[in-house]
Order: structure tokens, then sequence, then C-alpha cells
């Protein structure tokens, strides 16, 4: 039989022999680089202790997660100023004097900071004026109820008291129980470390609307584990015992939803000092603001933006370093958005500048109607004169305070918030010509002059606060009851062992 005749040439086979061995080559690193990774995620994340449901130490879920820890402990960084607002600590009443008015009566004209990380989120509390000076567990002028969004000790107490017996008496009741600043029990299941609500007005108000939030979806959980406290609240006291957490959330989220849902309750978070209104504080109201713009409308949740993914050691997770994700614009916002780092900062800026100068006016508008109510009452109007006056402050105080409370309003909904002013500022020019019209009917011809409120001292002078007064008992407690809030929660931590595998 004739012989086939090989017609390759010999180099060809070197290169199909050469070429074989390259690509076995990096099929054997691609198996190695695998084998390495899945080796090194084992490592990292093999958990070293048992964490139980009620571990409120940071610290020793930090044993299972290193990385993520440290990440958290940055939230101590307060280095960070925007052109409004940051990390660092601002106190607002001195920037806008203003405010003292309007929250002549409540505690915000005693005192109102800017909220640090979270890490701070105890001592805050403690310097804050607003938590008075007690001396003892059923002294002060806040309620239990105020720590429930301050630390992962919050749920242990809950499951051990009850949650109407944690939301029933003062503040100063937990001081020694509550000393963990917000941290991993708060947002995780301490097995599974899947996302978790532990705080219940978040899911009642979700039962209220027939919604289960059980339900939620890995991404909604990446801001619902935020709305546990980033939301307006009140304190329900129907039961006449405890101070109830309850999100006002049964008509809606908007501005006019809350109102009307108040209104119809006939609840006031406290009477103004100068008008006598009836008046609603917006505590922060980031969560419904936040729904209502266009990055929930696509699906972008909290976390997208100010706990971006990083990669460290060939890991990726999220950065716990929870800020304005101003301060990092290339993990938070250029991830979606290509516009260079000095575009995207100056588009948020141009917004704020816009929203704040129409916040202004109306803060204008506001202190001006209080201070001729108060004349008006002087030059002796009649309750039922002033009723349609006071709803009117109400109604635009708490517009103002809707936009003003929210962390981050001019950039999660710069429409709505532009809005929610507007209606505010119509209300409050309704409500000042009501004023003048009954002022005019009572006599007072000569126009109420503005009040001499430049500095922050001028105006808690002229609502009359004694501040001397306030800061002696702040520093009173600081020096007594603290120190033995501190010392006892020391040994009660240091009672519990943390258990190794």
């Amino acid at each position: 039989m004739e012989k086939k005749i090989n017609n390759r040439k010999p180099y060809l086979n070197w290169l199909f022999f050469g070429a074989t061995v390259i690509v076995v080559f990096l099929l054997g690193l691609l198996a190695s680089s695998i084998v390495e990774r899945r080796a090194e995620t084992e490592f990292v994340y093999k958990p070293k202790v048992k964490v139980s449901a009620t571990e409120a130490r940071n610290w020793v879920w930090g044993e299972n997660f290193p990385r993520t820890y440290q990440s958290w402990l940055q939230t101590s960084d307060t280095t960070f100023r925007s052109k409004y607002d940051g990390s660092a600590t601002i106190d607002f009443l001195a920037e806008d004097p203003r405010l003292v008015v309007l929250w002549a009566g409540y505690g915000f004209s005693k005192s109102y900071n800017q909220g640090r990380g979270h890490y701070y989120a105890i001592t805050d509390v403690w310097n804050s004026l607003r938590t008075g000076g007690p001396t003892g567990p059923e002294d002060g002028p806040m309620p239990s109820t105020c720590w429930t969004c301050k630390s992962p000790d919050v749920p242990r107490l809950m499951k051990e008291v009850g949650v109407t017996e944690y939301y029933t008496g003062k503040w100063a009741k937990y001081g020694a129980e509550v000393t963990n600043p917000i941290g991993c029990a708060d947002c995780h299941d301490p097995v599974s470390m899947k996302l978790q609500i532990s705080r219940p007005a978040l899911i009642e108000a979700f039962k209220r609307q027939g919604k289960d939030i059980q339900m939620a979806t890995h991404q909604e959980m990446r801001s619902l584990v935020c709305a546990q406290c980033h939301v307006e609240y009140y304190f329900n006291k129907s039961d006449g015992k405890s101070n109830y957490l309850t999100f006002p959330w049964d008509k809606g989220k908007t501005v006019e939803d809350m109102e009307a849902y108040y209104d119809d309750l006939n609840f006031s978070d406290w009477t103004h000092t100068l008008s006598k209104a009836p008046m609603l504080k917006a505590q922060h109201p980031d969560y419904e603001i936040y729904s209502m713009g266009v990055h929930a409308d696509r699906g972008v949740s909290c976390a997208d933006c100010h706990m971006p993914y990083k990669s460290e050691g060939g890991q990726k997770y999220t950065d716990h370093h929870i800020q304005s994700p101003l301060n990092n614009v290339a993990n938070s916002c250029q991830v979606c958005h290509r516009e260079e780092t000095s575009k995207l900062i100056a588009n948020v800026f141009e917004r704020q500048d816009k929203i704040i100068h129409s916040r202004n006016r109306l803060e204008e508008l506001l202190v001006m109607a209080h201070v001729e109510a108060k004349a008006a009452w002087e030059a002796g109007a009649t309750e039922t004169q002033m009723t349609p006056i006071l709803k009117g402050l109400r109604h635009a105080q708490w517009r103002w305070d809707y936009a003003a409370a929210s962390h981050g309003a001019s950039f999660h909904a710069p429409v709505e918030t532009l809005r929610v002013i507007a209606t505010g500022i119509d209300k409050a020019y309704e409500t000042r010509i009501m004023l003048n019209r009954l002022l005019l009917n009572l006599g007072v011809k000569n126009e109420i002059p503005y009040p001499d409120i430049a500095t922050k001292v001028k105006a808690q002078a002229f609502i009359g606060l004694d501040m001397k007064k306030l800061n002696e008992e702040k520093a009173n407690f600081k020096k007594t009851l603290l120190p033995e809030w501190i010392s006892k929660a020391n040994a009660r931590e240091s009672s519990y062992k943390v258990e190794y595998f």
C-alpha cells in the first residue's frame, strides 16, 4: 500500500507543542489561583469566636470579621468637612441662631450638633444638653426610648425586659446598660451574618400597611437596615405608660401624609413658648425622602453609596466606614457615573446651594411668624382667633423641619425637597397675612421688629433659656453619675465570657 506523505513542516509541530504547553501552564496558574483564593477565603472568614444572639460588643464580632471591623472603626474619623456638614462636630445653633427661636420650648433649642460617625453614638448622647444632667435613674428630661437607635445593647435589653417595658421610664434608667455604639448586632444575624431588622418599630410599620418585611430582597434590606433609625418617628403614649416608638407611615411617607396622620391624632411634640403653637418636630426622615429620589427609583440602596464594596488582600467586602459619598467618590459615585470627581461634587453643591437658599428664606418667615403670634397674644388675641394661625404655623414649620432635618435631602430627592420647602413658604406667607390682619384689628399698628438673634447666646436669651444652669447640670452629671455608669458597664461586660473555637 502506498504510504501517505506528511507535508507538514517540522517547525509547525514544535509550535503546536509549545502552544499546548503554554495553555496547560496558564490553566495551572488559574487553578492554583482559585485554590489559593478559596484557601484565603476560608482562612479569613473562618469563625474564631462564638457570637451570641445578644452580643452587643462590636470587638467580639470583629474577631471573626477583622477587615469589616477595622473599616467600622474608621467611623471615628472626624476630619471630613464638606461645604455643608460632614463628620466633624458642628454647632448648628451657632451657625444658624434662628433655629433656637424655631425650637423655643423644645430640647433642640438647648443644643443641636452635627451627628458624628456611628462610633460616637453613645458619647454624643452623653454630651448633649438635650439629655440634661440626671442625678438618678428616674431623673432627666428624656425618656428611655431615646436610646433606641444608639446601640446594639438595645435589642439585648428589649429581649431581657420586653419591648413595652424598655420604652417605659427615663433615659437615665439604662445609662449603665447602653454603652456600646451602633454596630454589628444592629444589622446582622450573628450566625448567618444576613441582614436583619433588630428594631420592632419598622416591622410594626410594615405590618400596619399590610406588608411583610421578611419578603424584602437583599438589595432592599441594604436600605431597610438603615430605615430602622434614619426615619421620622414619634412617641405613642396612648397606653398611658410607655413612650412607644412608632413610625407615622399609615397614610404614606410624604410630608402631607404624615402631617395628616399627626393631625388626625391631634398629636404634637411640644407647645412653642412664643407662639403657643402645637408643634411637630421632624426627627430625620432620611429614608422617606430617599424613597422619593431617582437613586431609589433605579434600585440603588443606601449601602451602595454610603457603604460601597471594597477589595483588600484579594477579598471583596462591604466598607463599614459609613460616611458621605463625597468623601469616597471613586468607590461610591464613579461606579455608575463617569464624570470627573470635581464635576460630580460641583453638581451636588449646586443643588444644596439652591435648596438651602430657599430653606433660609422659610426660616426667616417662621421666626417672624412666631414673634408676631407672641405679640398677638399679648395684645389680647383669643384662642378662636389664633387657632387657624397656629395651625398654619405648625404646618409651615413641619415642612421646613421635614426638609432641614433629613440628612442629605438635597441630594437624595432635590425636586421633592424643593417642593416641600416651596409649600412651606406659601403656608408661612398665608399665616403671616392672617397675623398682620389680626394685629391691626387688635390695634397694633406698628410693625413688629425682627428680634436681635445674631448669635446663639442672644437667641437663647431671647427665648428665656438659662444656659448657665443647663451647663452646670451637665458638668455635674459628667463628674458624678456618668463615671458610675461606665464603671458598672465595664464590670458587667467583663463578666461575659468570649468562647473561642
